[in-house]
């Protein structure tokens, strides 16, 4: 086994949970979500050496893409952002079929959380053990259990009256 094949499964196994989760952040801008994907690894190869093991690295690597997100967020303003990727809806061929238009809904409900409840959201999505969620945020877990509740009670009232 050569040295980049554990880097490779690691790649394989984490980029589509990552990828979703980036997706979270980006309001579901695909093009963006994908940069931060490929950022988020660049900073995984490059400081593969300094994962200690204290968490799982699944975790180490959510916290890592979240520090990604957080920080382009951060340095673009919030408008620009947004207005690099909103379809034009006035195109014909804009039509999303119903399924994806709850999707796009989801990730715009989604989008207008903070960015701790996004993470928690996020990861809660990715089916992520809510024991790692409090390890991954520094939250404690019946923390977590009651502000995921929030979040899902909130995020059904923006998709229910589009708010």
């Amino acid at each position: 086994m050569n040295a980049q094949t554990p880097f490779n499964d690691l790649y394989h196994t984490y980029a589509p949970r990552v990828y979703r989760l980036c997706m979270g952040y980006a309001g579901g801008r695909d093009e963006l979500a994908r940069h931060w994907v490929q950022e988020t690894f660049i900073k995984v190869w490059k400081h593969q050496n300094s994962f200690k093991g204290d968490a799982a690295i699944a975790t180490w690597i959510y916290r890592i893409a979240v520090n990604v997100c957080l920080a382009d967020l951060r340095r673009k303003p919030k408008t620009q952002v947004l207005s690099d990727a909103i379809p034009d809806r006035t195109e014909p061929d804009a039509e999303l079929p119903k399924e994806d238009t709850r999707i796009a809904q989801l990730y715009q409900c989604i989008d207008q959380l903070n960015s701790k409840n996004k993470l928690l959201i996020m990861l809660e999505l990715e089916e992520v053990p809510q024991q790692e969620i409090a390890t991954t945020t520094g939250l404690k877990h019946g923390a977590v259990r009651t502000r995921l509740a929030r979040i899902r009670k909130a995020l059904l009232n923006c998709m229910t009256y589009e708010k």
